[in-house]
């Protein structure tokens, strides 16, 4: 028995009929019992596979789960809404949908060297077998849902075929520079100067580092790091006479001769890298530039 769990087979098996829109026919049932009088109400024990439309809203269904002690659960389960499309976003003011995917990091980690690599392979076959699952949906599975083991790489590539190449190159122990891998140092191990653990920097850097279409793909893909931009146009238009986002945005790159734009600009985006990689829980412990 699976004692806690044992509710929980009640509740897949409904939410894999609402995804199917069919009702599936009780199993082990060779004749109804005879305690109930079937003819009353509503109520049908379904000997057979039974379609279920949606067409007046969204299907519901209960589950119930009792225990030996004398324990009742019971939970209602509602259709999920259907995804909407991904459309251009000219219309929202956020400006157009990148023309290029961004770069997507999938994370692999095993308890040695051989599995990771094994890992790196069996996800690869996965990727390649199930194209309708969509690489962001596959990168944040990969983080929020696997054990982490001691063993670590990260693929980064813009779409699927970059990133299973690059996994290809990791089942294989083979250099490349879509992938990075290493392990965590263990207590006692070689931690540096003076044997005192690593810290994290985040570096801001200085004027030199801006180029054209800088930000642009994080403002459209990602929400924190848009927020936190915004927070800085805001916070500068009341001492500038431009738009931090309009000039990010546009085509025109005469303001990356311009210091009075570049140096703020550069700033805005340091600042929200560094709140993009807080929300994912790095924290620094010295911020220089």
């Amino acid at each position: 028995h699976t004692q806690a769990a044992s509710g929980v087979a009640g509740v897949i098996k409904m939410v894999m009929a609402m995804r199917h829109g069919v009702l599936p026919r009780t199993l082990h049932v060779d004749e109804p019992t005879p305690h109930v009088d079937w003819s009353a109400g509503a109520v049908r024990l379904l000997t057979e596979n039974r379609a279920w439309p949606d067409d007046d809203g969204p299907r519901r269904a209960g589950v119930s789960s009792f225990g030996v002690s004398g324990t009742n659960a019971h939970v209602i389960l509602e259709q999920a809404p259907q995804e909407s499309p991904v459309t251009d976003e000219s219309a929202t003011g956020r400006g157009a949908a990148p023309s290029v995917a961004p770069a997507l990091p999938w994370v692999v980690s095993g308890a040695s060297h051989q599995a990771l690599r094994a890992q790196a392979e069996r996800l690869a076959a996965y990727a390649d077998a199930h194209p309708e699952v969509t690489d962001a949906d596959i990168g944040h599975s990969l983080a929020t849902t696997r054990a982490v083991f001691p063993y670590r790489a990260v693929v980064v590539g813009s779409g699927r075929s970059e990133l299973v190449g690059a996994l290809g190159a990791l089942s294989r122990g083979e250099e490349s520079p879509a992938v990075v891998s290493g392990r965590p140092r263990r207590d006692g191990e070689d931690t540096g100067a003076g044997g005192r653990r690593w810290k994290t920097v985040f570096v801001f850097p200085g004027q030199g580092a801006q180029f054209a279409g800088m930000a642009a793909g994080l403002l459209d893909s990602s929400p924190v790091f848009r927020d936190a931009m915004e927070e800085c146009a805001a916070a500068l238009a009341p001492h500038v006479d431009w738009s931090l986002l309009d000039v990010l945005r546009g085509s025109d790159a005469d303001w990356l001769e311009r210091v009075d734009i570049v140096q703020p600009a550069l700033f805005a985006v340091m600042v929200s890298l560094a709140a993009l990689w807080r929300s994912v829980g790095v924290e620094p412990d010295a911020v220089v530039g």
